[in-house]
């Protein structure tokens, strides 16, 4: 196992661990919010709110996370199912995605509650994904999740182009069979549209994937409350 996590960027305490500056993001997510919806793109927008209250790129990025526009909220949550709902579903998984954020929250980074409900964070994967110290429990509270609400089959997602993405599917499957979990691991080239695309519920925090999707799950919001997980969590509420 490498020793290494996702922790906190340098300088992301003076970005965002106090009270003056998550006062100013929150501000700066109300305006966000009310230029979305009067259908500015995003980019301009976030510029514009960006310049006005002098975000950094870090606190930029957090906002364009936590925002949306009136119809996106509308529509996110006529489609946000509940815990009841999984019993006996097939569930899709973001692999990536929901790995990396759990990662992240496991490591004390920073991670931020949008308008939409969603946790979000400041990660991503540049092209490779490497296995961290937090992985393992990572998984392991997902499959937690996935007894508890007794979920028929779960799906893992992963991006073909990224690398590492055939090791972490293998890692998958072999903890499925260890615990006799019904999971399966699927590589595929634009993960996002196929996600978007399926009959089945969701679980992602992916604006995009959230706006052309089905149903979807909370899945990061539910462990924090379920296993009263510490967090550095932001609400920009």
């Amino acid at each position: 196992m490498n020793s290494r996590n996702r922790g906190k960027n340098t300088g992301d305490d003076t970005l965002f661990g106090s009270e003056k500056q998550i006062s100013k993001l929150k501000l700066a997510v109300e305006d966000m919010r009310y230029l979305l919806t009067r259908e500015y793109p995003e980019k301009a927008a976030s510029e514009l709110v960006g310049n006005r209250y002098r975000l950094k790129t870090r606190q930029i990025q957090a906002l364009r996370g936590a925002s949306a526009s009136d119809s996106q909220l509308h529509n996110r949550r006529l489609k946000h199912v509940e815990t009841l709902d999984l019993k006996g579903r097939t569930v899709y998984l973001d692999g990536f995605n929901v790995l990396i954020l759990l990662e992240s929250l496991l490591s004390e980074a920073y991670i931020f509650e949008g308008l939409d409900g969603c946790i979000r964070d400041l990660s991503g994967v540049h092209g490779t994904y490497k296995r961290v110290n937090q992985t393992l429990i990572a998984v392991e509270l997902i499959a937690a999740f996935y007894q508890k609400n007794q979920i028929q089959k779960l799906v893992w997602i992963f991006d073909k182009p990224v690398s590492n993405s055939g090791r972490i599917k293998q890692i998958i499957l072999e903890f499925a069979e260890q615990h006799q979990l019904n999971w399966e691991a699927d590589l595929q080239f634009n993960p996002d549209k196929f996600l978007a695309e399926s009959s089945e519920i969701i679980i992602s925090s992916d604006a995009w994937i959230l706006d052309h999707c089905k149903e979807w799950f909370n899945l990061i919001g539910y462990l924090i409350r379920e296993e009263k997980l510490p967090v550095n969590l932001i609400k920009m509420l």
